[in-house]
Protein backbone atom coordinates (compact mmCIF):
# COMPACT_ATOMS: atom_id res chain seq x y z
CA UNK A 1 0.00 0.00 0.00
CA UNK A 2 1.27 3.53 -0.73
CA UNK A 3 2.58 5.42 2.29
CA UNK A 4 1.34 9.00 2.63
CA UNK A 5 4.90 10.30 2.94
CA UNK A 6 6.36 8.52 -0.10
CA UNK A 7 5.95 9.20 -3.80
CA UNK A 8 3.35 7.20 -5.71
CA UNK A 9 4.51 4.52 -8.11
CA UNK A 10 2.76 3.00 -11.11
CA UNK A 11 1.95 -0.09 -9.01
CA UNK A 12 -0.11 1.99 -6.58
CA UNK A 13 -2.71 2.60 -9.28
CA UNK A 14 -3.62 -1.11 -9.18
CA UNK A 15 -5.85 -0.49 -6.16
CA UNK A 16 -8.12 2.09 -7.80
CA UNK A 17 -10.95 1.42 -10.24
CA UNK A 18 -11.41 4.64 -12.21
CA UNK A 19 -14.77 5.70 -13.62
CA UNK A 20 -14.98 4.86 -17.35
CA UNK A 21 -11.84 2.71 -17.17
CA UNK A 22 -11.35 -0.75 -18.67
CA UNK A 23 -11.50 -3.21 -15.77
CA UNK A 24 -8.24 -5.10 -15.30
CA UNK A 25 -6.36 -2.90 -17.76
CA UNK A 26 -5.59 0.29 -15.85
CA UNK A 27 -4.15 3.22 -17.76
CA UNK A 28 -1.62 5.16 -15.69
CA UNK A 29 -3.51 8.27 -14.55
CA UNK A 30 -2.35 11.86 -14.61
CA UNK A 31 -2.16 12.40 -10.84
CA UNK A 32 -3.17 16.00 -10.13
CA UNK A 33 -1.41 17.41 -7.08
CA UNK A 34 -2.60 21.00 -6.74
CA UNK A 35 -4.49 23.78 -8.48
CA UNK A 36 -4.75 27.55 -8.60
CA UNK A 37 -7.26 29.52 -10.61
CA UNK A 38 -7.73 27.85 -14.00
CA UNK A 39 -4.50 25.84 -13.76
CA UNK A 40 -3.57 22.51 -12.19
CA UNK A 41 -0.23 20.76 -11.66
CA UNK A 42 0.47 17.04 -11.60
CA UNK A 43 2.77 15.31 -9.14
CA UNK A 44 5.66 15.68 -11.58
CA UNK A 45 5.22 19.45 -11.66
CA UNK A 46 3.71 19.70 -15.15
CA UNK A 47 1.24 22.58 -15.46
CA UNK A 48 -2.05 22.42 -17.38
CA UNK A 49 -4.78 24.90 -18.19
CA UNK A 50 -7.95 23.22 -16.95
CA UNK A 51 -10.22 23.47 -19.96
CA UNK A 52 -12.84 21.15 -18.46
CA UNK A 53 -13.32 22.64 -14.99
CA UNK A 54 -12.53 19.20 -13.57
CA UNK A 55 -15.93 17.73 -14.38
CA UNK A 56 -17.77 20.99 -15.10
CA UNK A 57 -17.79 21.91 -11.43
CA UNK A 58 -15.00 24.29 -10.41
CA UNK A 59 -16.62 27.61 -11.30
CA UNK A 60 -14.58 29.84 -8.98
CA UNK A 61 -11.29 28.13 -9.79
CA UNK A 62 -8.90 25.92 -7.88
CA UNK A 63 -7.05 26.71 -4.66
CA UNK A 64 -9.52 29.07 -3.02
CA UNK A 65 -8.13 29.36 0.50
CA UNK A 66 -11.26 31.16 1.71
CA UNK A 67 -13.42 28.14 0.89
CA UNK A 68 -11.04 25.82 2.71
CA UNK A 69 -11.20 28.16 5.72
CA UNK A 70 -15.02 28.15 5.67
CA UNK A 71 -15.04 24.34 5.57
CA UNK A 72 -12.57 24.07 8.45
CA UNK A 73 -14.49 26.54 10.58
CA UNK A 74 -17.76 24.71 10.01
CA UNK A 75 -16.16 21.32 10.75
CA UNK A 76 -14.92 22.64 14.05
CA UNK A 77 -18.38 23.90 14.96
CA UNK A 78 -20.49 21.03 13.58
CA UNK A 79 -19.09 18.53 11.10
CA UNK A 80 -22.44 16.84 10.49
CA UNK A 81 -25.69 15.79 12.07
CA UNK A 82 -28.63 14.22 10.29
CA UNK A 83 -31.03 16.56 8.52
CA UNK A 84 -33.86 13.99 8.50
CA UNK A 85 -37.21 14.36 10.29
CA UNK A 86 -37.22 17.43 12.55
CA UNK A 87 -33.44 17.99 12.60
CA UNK A 88 -31.61 20.57 10.55
CA UNK A 89 -28.62 22.92 10.69
CA UNK A 90 -28.17 26.64 10.19
CA UNK A 91 -25.98 26.61 7.02
CA UNK A 92 -28.47 24.45 5.09
CA UNK A 93 -31.39 26.68 6.13
CA UNK A 94 -29.48 29.78 5.02
CA UNK A 95 -28.46 28.13 1.74
CA UNK A 96 -32.04 27.14 0.93
CA UNK A 97 -33.16 30.73 1.41
CA UNK A 98 -30.30 32.00 -0.78
CA UNK A 99 -31.16 29.59 -3.59
CA UNK A 100 -34.83 30.59 -3.56
CA UNK A 101 -33.70 34.21 -3.76
CA UNK A 102 -31.53 33.51 -6.83
CA UNK A 103 -33.90 31.12 -8.58
CA UNK A 104 -36.50 31.96 -11.23
CA UNK A 105 -39.87 32.98 -9.81
CA UNK A 106 -42.12 30.29 -8.46
CA UNK A 107 -39.45 27.94 -7.09
CA UNK A 108 -39.99 28.24 -3.37
CA UNK A 109 -38.60 25.06 -1.77
CA UNK A 110 -35.24 23.28 -1.78
CA UNK A 111 -34.31 19.62 -1.26
CA UNK A 112 -30.59 18.97 -0.82
CA UNK A 113 -28.62 16.16 -2.47
CA UNK A 114 -24.97 15.24 -2.93
CA UNK A 115 -24.82 15.47 -6.73
CA UNK A 116 -26.60 15.43 -10.06
CA UNK A 117 -27.65 11.77 -10.16
CA UNK A 118 -29.31 12.10 -6.78
CA UNK A 119 -30.96 15.28 -8.03
CA UNK A 120 -32.48 13.44 -10.99
CA UNK A 121 -33.75 10.66 -8.72
CA UNK A 122 -35.26 13.26 -6.39
CA UNK A 123 -36.92 15.39 -9.06
CA UNK A 124 -38.56 12.44 -10.81
CA UNK A 125 -39.78 10.96 -7.53
CA UNK A 126 -41.25 14.34 -6.56
CA UNK A 127 -43.04 14.64 -9.89
CA UNK A 128 -44.48 11.13 -9.71
CA UNK A 129 -45.44 11.45 -6.04
CA UNK A 130 -47.20 14.74 -6.78
CA UNK A 131 -49.37 12.93 -9.36
CA UNK A 132 -50.12 10.14 -6.91
CA UNK A 133 -51.07 12.66 -4.24
CA UNK A 134 -53.56 14.37 -6.55
CA UNK A 135 -55.27 11.18 -7.68
CA UNK A 136 -53.38 10.56 -10.93
CA UNK A 137 -51.18 7.54 -10.06
CA UNK A 138 -51.02 6.42 -13.72
CA UNK A 139 -49.11 9.56 -14.75
CA UNK A 140 -45.67 7.97 -14.46
CA UNK A 141 -44.16 8.41 -17.94
CA UNK A 142 -41.20 10.81 -18.16
CA UNK A 143 -40.18 12.33 -21.48
CA UNK A 144 -36.43 12.70 -21.96
CA UNK A 145 -34.18 13.13 -24.99
CA UNK A 146 -31.55 11.20 -26.92
CA UNK A 147 -28.07 12.51 -26.24
CA UNK A 148 -29.14 13.70 -22.79
CA UNK A 149 -27.15 12.97 -19.65
CA UNK A 150 -28.94 12.90 -16.31
CA UNK A 151 -26.70 10.64 -14.23
CA UNK A 152 -25.84 6.97 -13.82
CA UNK A 153 -27.91 5.78 -10.86
CA UNK A 154 -31.01 3.69 -11.56
CA UNK A 155 -33.72 6.16 -12.53
CA UNK A 156 -31.17 8.73 -13.67
CA UNK A 157 -29.62 6.24 -16.07
CA UNK A 158 -33.03 5.44 -17.52
CA UNK A 159 -33.57 9.15 -18.11
CA UNK A 160 -30.15 9.45 -19.76
CA UNK A 161 -30.31 9.15 -23.53
CA UNK A 162 -26.70 8.15 -24.26
CA UNK A 163 -27.06 4.46 -24.98
CA UNK A 164 -23.41 3.44 -24.60
CA UNK A 165 -23.65 4.35 -20.91
CA UNK A 166 -26.34 1.70 -20.42
CA UNK A 167 -24.75 -1.25 -22.21
CA UNK A 168 -24.48 -4.36 -20.08
CA UNK A 169 -26.32 -3.08 -17.02
CA UNK A 170 -29.47 -5.05 -17.64
CA UNK A 171 -33.09 -3.87 -17.65
CA UNK A 172 -33.66 -0.15 -17.21
CA UNK A 173 -36.35 1.58 -15.19
CA UNK A 174 -39.56 1.74 -17.20
CA UNK A 175 -41.77 4.60 -18.41
CA UNK A 176 -39.10 6.74 -20.08
CA UNK A 177 -39.55 7.95 -23.66
CA UNK A 178 -36.64 9.63 -25.44
CA UNK A 179 -37.22 12.34 -28.03
CA UNK A 180 -34.77 13.99 -30.43
CA UNK A 181 -32.23 16.64 -29.54
CA UNK A 182 -30.47 19.13 -31.82
CA UNK A 183 -27.16 17.87 -33.18
CA UNK A 184 -25.02 19.50 -35.81
CA UNK A 185 -25.83 22.90 -37.31
CA UNK A 186 -29.58 22.70 -36.60
CA UNK A 187 -30.31 25.91 -34.77
CA UNK A 188 -32.85 27.73 -36.94
CA UNK A 189 -36.65 28.02 -36.71
CA UNK A 190 -37.08 24.91 -38.83
CA UNK A 191 -35.22 22.83 -36.24
CA UNK A 192 -37.42 24.20 -33.47
CA UNK A 193 -40.59 23.48 -35.41
CA UNK A 194 -39.50 19.90 -36.14
CA UNK A 195 -38.66 19.17 -32.48
CA UNK A 196 -41.89 20.70 -31.21
CA UNK A 197 -43.97 18.72 -33.70
CA UNK A 198 -42.24 15.56 -32.48
CA UNK A 199 -43.09 16.48 -28.88
CA UNK A 200 -46.75 17.07 -29.72
CA UNK A 201 -46.94 13.76 -31.58
CA UNK A 202 -45.33 11.88 -28.68
CA UNK A 203 -47.83 13.33 -26.22
CA UNK A 204 -50.71 12.39 -28.49
CA UNK A 205 -49.38 8.83 -28.94
CA UNK A 206 -48.64 8.19 -25.25
CA UNK A 207 -51.54 10.19 -23.86
CA UNK A 208 -51.07 13.24 -21.66
CA UNK A 209 -52.98 11.41 -18.94
CA UNK A 210 -49.98 9.06 -18.61
CA UNK A 211 -47.16 11.63 -18.69
CA UNK A 212 -45.99 13.28 -15.49
CA UNK A 213 -43.02 15.35 -16.65
CA UNK A 214 -40.36 16.10 -19.23
CA UNK A 215 -36.72 16.34 -18.18
CA UNK A 216 -34.04 18.14 -20.16
CA UNK A 217 -30.71 19.95 -19.95
CA UNK A 218 -31.07 23.58 -21.07
CA UNK A 219 -27.82 23.04 -23.01
CA UNK A 220 -26.69 19.46 -23.65
CA UNK A 221 -23.53 19.01 -21.61
CA UNK A 222 -22.00 15.54 -21.82
CA UNK A 223 -23.79 15.18 -25.15
CA UNK A 224 -21.47 17.80 -26.66
CA UNK A 225 -22.25 21.31 -25.34
CA UNK A 226 -25.17 21.65 -27.76
CA UNK A 227 -27.33 24.78 -27.31
CA UNK A 228 -31.02 24.51 -28.18
CA UNK A 229 -32.33 26.02 -31.41
CA UNK A 230 -33.94 29.43 -31.11
CA UNK A 231 -37.34 29.36 -29.42
CA UNK A 232 -37.08 25.71 -28.43
CA UNK A 233 -37.50 25.90 -24.66
CA UNK A 234 -40.35 28.46 -24.63
CA UNK A 235 -42.08 26.30 -27.25
CA UNK A 236 -41.58 23.15 -25.17
CA UNK A 237 -42.92 24.84 -22.06
CA UNK A 238 -46.03 26.10 -23.84
CA UNK A 239 -46.85 22.59 -25.08
CA UNK A 240 -46.22 21.00 -21.68
CA UNK A 241 -48.40 23.53 -19.88
CA UNK A 242 -51.21 23.01 -22.34
CA UNK A 243 -51.16 19.31 -21.49
CA UNK A 244 -50.56 19.71 -17.74
CA UNK A 245 -47.08 18.14 -17.90
CA UNK A 246 -44.36 19.29 -15.49
CA UNK A 247 -41.00 20.59 -16.73
CA UNK A 248 -37.80 19.45 -14.99
CA UNK A 249 -34.67 21.34 -16.02
CA UNK A 250 -31.45 19.51 -15.25
CA UNK A 251 -29.08 22.39 -14.52
CA UNK A 252 -26.41 20.24 -12.89
CA UNK A 253 -23.94 21.75 -15.37
CA UNK A 254 -25.55 25.03 -16.40
CA UNK A 255 -26.54 26.58 -13.05
CA UNK A 256 -24.48 29.19 -11.19
CA UNK A 257 -22.89 31.02 -14.06
CA UNK A 258 -21.88 28.56 -16.76
CA UNK A 259 -24.17 30.19 -19.35
CA UNK A 260 -23.78 33.73 -18.00
CA UNK A 261 -26.81 33.55 -15.68
CA UNK A 262 -27.47 32.12 -12.25
CA UNK A 263 -29.72 29.63 -14.06
CA UNK A 264 -29.93 28.84 -17.76
CA UNK A 265 -33.72 28.93 -17.35
CA UNK A 266 -33.33 32.71 -17.28
CA UNK A 267 -31.25 32.72 -20.44
CA UNK A 268 -33.85 30.73 -22.38
CA UNK A 269 -36.94 32.35 -20.88
CA UNK A 270 -38.59 29.40 -19.15
CA UNK A 271 -40.09 28.83 -15.70
CA UNK A 272 -39.58 25.15 -14.85
CA UNK A 273 -41.44 23.26 -12.15
CA UNK A 274 -38.24 21.68 -10.82
CA UNK A 275 -34.55 22.51 -11.29
CA UNK A 276 -31.73 20.05 -10.57
CA UNK A 277 -28.41 21.58 -9.49
CA UNK A 278 -25.01 20.42 -8.20
CA UNK A 279 -21.37 20.90 -9.34
CA UNK A 280 -20.85 24.71 -9.35
CA UNK A 281 -23.13 25.06 -6.31
CA UNK A 282 -20.01 24.45 -4.21
CA UNK A 283 -17.51 24.59 -7.11
CA UNK A 284 -16.74 20.98 -6.20
CA UNK A 285 -14.94 21.87 -2.98
CA UNK A 286 -17.47 19.70 -1.12
CA UNK A 287 -20.05 17.39 -2.77
CA UNK A 288 -23.31 19.35 -2.75
CA UNK A 289 -26.46 19.50 -4.84
CA UNK A 290 -29.99 20.83 -4.58
CA UNK A 291 -33.36 20.38 -6.25
CA UNK A 292 -35.43 23.55 -6.45
CA UNK A 293 -39.14 22.79 -6.27
CA UNK A 294 -41.92 24.85 -7.82
CA UNK A 295 -44.92 26.11 -5.89
CA UNK A 296 -47.33 24.04 -8.00
CA UNK A 297 -45.51 20.82 -7.09
CA UNK A 298 -45.50 21.78 -3.40
CA UNK A 299 -49.24 22.50 -3.56
CA UNK A 300 -49.84 19.09 -5.17
CA UNK A 301 -47.84 17.43 -2.40
CA UNK A 302 -49.51 19.28 0.47
CA UNK A 303 -50.02 16.84 3.36
CA UNK A 304 -47.96 14.05 1.71
CA UNK A 305 -44.90 12.52 3.40
CA UNK A 306 -41.83 12.44 1.12
CA UNK A 307 -40.19 9.13 2.10
CA UNK A 308 -36.91 9.95 0.39
CA UNK A 309 -33.49 11.17 1.40
CA UNK A 310 -29.75 10.55 1.53
CA UNK A 311 -27.49 10.19 4.55
CA UNK A 312 -25.72 13.47 3.89
CA UNK A 313 -28.78 15.59 3.01
CA UNK A 314 -28.17 19.25 3.86
CA UNK A 315 -24.59 18.64 4.97
CA UNK A 316 -23.57 21.72 7.02
CA UNK A 317 -20.01 21.83 5.65
CA UNK A 318 -21.25 21.59 2.07
CA UNK A 319 -23.89 24.24 2.71
CA UNK A 320 -21.41 26.62 4.35
CA UNK A 321 -18.98 26.23 1.45
CA UNK A 322 -21.79 26.68 -1.09
CA UNK A 323 -22.86 29.95 0.54
CA UNK A 324 -19.30 31.28 0.40
CA UNK A 325 -18.93 30.03 -3.19
CA UNK A 326 -22.09 31.85 -4.30
CA UNK A 327 -20.76 35.01 -2.64
CA UNK A 328 -17.56 34.72 -4.70
CA UNK A 329 -19.50 34.27 -7.95
CA UNK A 330 -21.53 37.39 -7.18
CA UNK A 331 -18.69 39.52 -5.75
CA UNK A 332 -16.30 38.82 -8.62
CA UNK A 333 -18.89 39.25 -11.38
CA UNK A 334 -18.36 35.74 -12.72
CA UNK A 335 -21.72 35.62 -14.49
CA UNK A 336 -20.68 38.49 -16.73
CA UNK A 337 -17.21 37.01 -17.05
CA UNK A 338 -18.64 33.75 -18.37
CA UNK A 339 -20.41 35.66 -21.14
CA UNK A 340 -17.41 37.80 -22.13
CA UNK A 341 -14.81 35.04 -22.01
CA UNK A 342 -17.20 32.52 -23.52
CA UNK A 343 -17.56 34.81 -26.53
CA UNK A 344 -13.76 35.17 -26.71
CA UNK A 345 -13.26 31.40 -26.57
CA UNK A 346 -15.91 30.76 -29.21
CA UNK A 347 -14.59 33.52 -31.49
CA UNK A 348 -11.12 31.99 -31.28
CA UNK A 349 -12.36 28.56 -32.30
CA UNK A 350 -15.08 29.39 -34.84
CA UNK A 351 -12.57 29.61 -37.74
CA UNK A 352 -12.12 25.85 -37.35
CA UNK A 353 -15.64 25.41 -38.74
CA UNK A 354 -14.28 26.34 -42.18
CA UNK A 355 -12.11 23.22 -42.24
CA UNK A 356 -13.48 20.30 -44.29
CA UNK A 357 -12.89 17.85 -41.41
CA UNK A 358 -14.83 19.97 -38.86
CA UNK A 359 -18.61 19.71 -38.85
CA UNK A 360 -19.51 22.40 -36.31
CA UNK A 361 -18.18 24.75 -33.63
CA UNK A 362 -20.80 25.95 -31.14
CA UNK A 363 -21.07 27.53 -27.72
CA UNK A 364 -23.20 29.01 -24.96
CA UNK A 365 -21.38 30.98 -22.29
CA UNK A 366 -18.33 29.00 -21.19
CA UNK A 367 -19.61 25.81 -22.81
CA UNK A 368 -17.97 25.03 -26.15
CA UNK A 369 -18.40 22.02 -28.43
CA UNK A 370 -16.49 21.05 -31.56
CA UNK A 371 -17.79 18.23 -33.75
CA UNK A 372 -15.35 16.59 -36.16
CA UNK A 373 -16.18 14.54 -39.23
CA UNK A 374 -14.10 11.65 -37.85
CA UNK A 375 -13.80 9.97 -34.45
CA UNK A 376 -10.44 11.59 -33.74
CA UNK A 377 -11.48 13.69 -30.75
CA UNK A 378 -9.65 11.50 -28.17
CA UNK A 379 -6.44 11.79 -30.19
CA UNK A 380 -6.78 15.58 -30.42
CA UNK A 381 -7.43 15.81 -26.67
CA UNK A 382 -4.37 13.67 -25.89
CA UNK A 383 -2.16 15.92 -28.03
CA UNK A 384 -3.57 19.04 -26.39
CA UNK A 385 -2.86 17.63 -22.94
CA UNK A 386 0.75 17.01 -23.96
CA UNK A 387 0.86 20.73 -24.79
CA UNK A 388 -0.59 21.74 -21.42
CA UNK A 389 -4.31 22.10 -22.14
CA UNK A 390 -6.89 19.72 -20.67
CA UNK A 391 -9.96 19.22 -22.88
CA UNK A 392 -12.56 16.48 -23.06
CA UNK A 393 -13.07 14.28 -26.10
CA UNK A 394 -15.16 11.28 -27.08
CA UNK A 395 -15.71 9.88 -30.57
CA UNK A 396 -16.04 12.94 -32.81
CA UNK A 397 -16.73 15.60 -30.17
CA UNK A 398 -14.41 17.91 -28.22
CA UNK A 399 -15.88 19.78 -25.25
CA UNK A 400 -14.48 22.75 -23.32
CA UNK A 401 -15.86 24.14 -20.05
CA UNK A 402 -13.10 26.04 -18.20
CA UNK A 403 -13.45 27.70 -14.78
CA UNK A 404 -15.24 31.03 -14.87
CA UNK A 405 -12.04 32.67 -13.56
CA UNK A 406 -9.96 31.70 -16.60
CA UNK A 407 -7.95 34.70 -17.84
CA UNK A 408 -7.90 36.16 -21.34
CA UNK A 409 -4.32 34.97 -22.02
CA UNK A 410 -5.32 31.47 -20.86
CA UNK A 411 -8.36 31.53 -23.18
CA UNK A 412 -6.09 32.53 -26.05
CA UNK A 413 -3.67 29.70 -25.23
CA UNK A 414 -6.54 27.18 -25.20
CA UNK A 415 -7.69 28.43 -28.60
CA UNK A 416 -4.18 28.24 -30.04
CA UNK A 417 -3.47 24.72 -28.79
CA UNK A 418 -6.88 23.28 -29.73
CA UNK A 419 -6.76 24.94 -33.16
CA UNK A 420 -3.27 23.68 -33.89
CA UNK A 421 -4.13 20.05 -33.25
CA UNK A 422 -7.52 20.13 -34.96
CA UNK A 423 -5.91 21.66 -38.05
CA UNK A 424 -3.27 18.91 -38.08
CA UNK A 425 -6.01 16.34 -38.67
CA UNK A 426 -6.36 17.66 -42.19
CA UNK A 427 -2.67 17.64 -43.04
Amino acid sequence: MPDRDTALTSDDNLYLLHPHSVVGRPTPPVVIDRGQGARVWDVEGTAYIDGTCGLWQCAVGHGRAELAAVAAEQMQRLEFYTSFWDFSNEPSIRLAARLVELAPAGLGKVFFTNGGSEGTETAIKLARLARHATGEPDRTVVLSRTGAYHGVSGTAMAATGIERLKDGFGPQAVDFVHLSTPHGPTHGPAATDKLLVELEEAIETIGAHRITAMIGEPVLGVGGSVPPPEGYWPGVQAILRRHGILLILDETITAFGRTGHWFAAERFGVQPDLIITAKALSSGYVPMGAVLIGDQVIDMLDGTTFFHGFTYNGHPVGAAVALANLDIIEREGLLQRATVLGDRLLDGLVPLADLPHVREVRGCGLMIGITLESNDAPDVVARCRADGVIARGAANTIVLSPPLVITEPEVDTVCEVISRHVRRLGS
